[in-house]
């Protein structure tokens, strides 16, 4: 399958990025209208921020608030060393770049920009001599040195499948994620997604325990307003989010995937055995 390479800097500096998104400058602007989608949304500075295909990390600052930040954190200073972005300096909360030494050279392969006009982009540090704005293969074997890959491997984010991802590559990136589940690394020496959960306020949700993404936004955008528990399944129901479960190609949306008994909470199904799909209007 081919992606557009897109050359370019990566920047940090007065942003607040995290272990699965940052943002890019291209070398050539031109090749934002190379990809399929919503045209790519910059900003005065020229920066696209990026959705790294396939991985979720914990989340920083989600509608104010975040997952268990050792975790978090390590995924951003994992992704920011990855590029060879150094020196970096922190406002007061950590969330906020205040310096760094950041325009580091790099590029991304990327087919199409989402509904939020992001390029899904496969990330890459250094160079290339392949040309920019060429259309190149990506397969099982190159996948291997992108950012996107390596933070999988080493269990510093969680597997997160859309439609559109092929499946040879979701093939590779579930074995890197089967390796950092045996070996206890990163999210997964924690990790409580499929054993379950209970949770008796929102500090719980933020502070201890370590979930799928998805699965916490869904929970603290709940929780925050109001409501019990009980009622979180009808809550997700309502947006009626479609998902394939891979294993046995069944069609059914997230709420069908989430247990919710006794006050305990799990998903029914691995996050790497379900692909989101493109949002579907549901009967009232």
């Amino acid at each position: 399958m081919t992606f557009r390479l897109i050359k370019g800097t990566f920047h940090v500096k007065g942003y607040y990025p995290d272990g699965d998104s940052i943002r890019f400058q291209a070398g050539d602007p031109d090749n934002w209208e190379k990809l399929l989608g919503p045209s790519v949304e910059l900003n005065a500075r020229g920066h696209a921020q990026l959705r790294m295909e396939a991985i979720d990390a914990l989340e920083t600052h989600f509608m104010g608030f975040h997952q268990p930040l050792k975790y978090a954190r390590a995924a951003t200073r994992f992704l920011l060393s990855g590029l060879g972005i150094d020196e970096v300096a922190w406002n007061d909360s950590s969330g906020r770049v205040v310096d760094a030494k950041d325009g580091t050279a790099g590029y991304i392969l990327s087919r199409a920009s989402e509904k939020n006009h992001r390029p899904v982009a496969f990330v890459f540090a250094g160079r290339t001599r392949i040309e920019d704005g060429q259309e190149v293969f990506l397969d099982r074997a190159a996948i291997k040195a992108s950012l996107n890959y390596r933070i999988l491997e080493n269990g510093f984010a969680y597997p997160t499948y859309y439609n559109g991802l092929f499946s040879d590559l979701r093939s590779e990136f579930d074995q890197a994620v089967a390796r950092a589940r045996r070996a206890g690394l990163g999210v997964w020496s924690l990790d409580k997604t499929n054993s379950g959960f209970m949770i008796t306020n929102l500090s719980t949700l933020t502070e201890r325990i370590v979930i799928f993404p998805k699965l916490f936004r869904r929970m603290s955008e709940f929780m925050a307003g109001g409501g019990e528990i009980d009622g979180f399944k009808d809550f997700l129901a309502k947006k009626c989010e479609p998902v394939l479960n891979i294993p046995n190609a069944h069609f059914a949306r997230f709420d069908n995937i989430i247990d919710v008994n006794g006050g305990i909470i799990k998903m029914k199904a691995a996050p790497e055995e379900v692909m989101f799909l493109d949002k579907i209007v549901c009967k009232s």
